[in-house]
């Protein structure tokens, strides 16, 4: 006897196929708004639209007085003085 065209196999095969192109292509949208999201993160714009916070200026000025503080006290402690 001659088989079918379509058989049950075929049909599972080519629902497998459908569902895993709509897994990948779920997947890659996925993976392009979170490379979107990352962008604007690193913009330093995260959507959000308002006044300015303030001068990065001022903030660089402590970040480097919290290192400066760091180095002396690693410095105390390598040459052995108590804080």
């Amino acid at each position: 006897m001659l088989e079918p065209i379509i058989t049950s196999t075929g049909i599972i095969a080519v629902a497998a196929l459908v569902g895993l192109t709509i897994v990948v292509l779920a997947l890659l949208r996925a993976w392009q708004d979170y490379l979107e999201l990352k962008r604007r993160e690193m913009d330093g714009n995260n959507g959000v639209s308002g006044p300015d916070t303030g001068s990065k200026m001022g903030a660089a000025r402590i970040e480097m007085s919290d290192l400066k503080e760091r180095i002396r006290k690693l410095e105390a402690i390598a040459n052995g003085v108590d804080l």
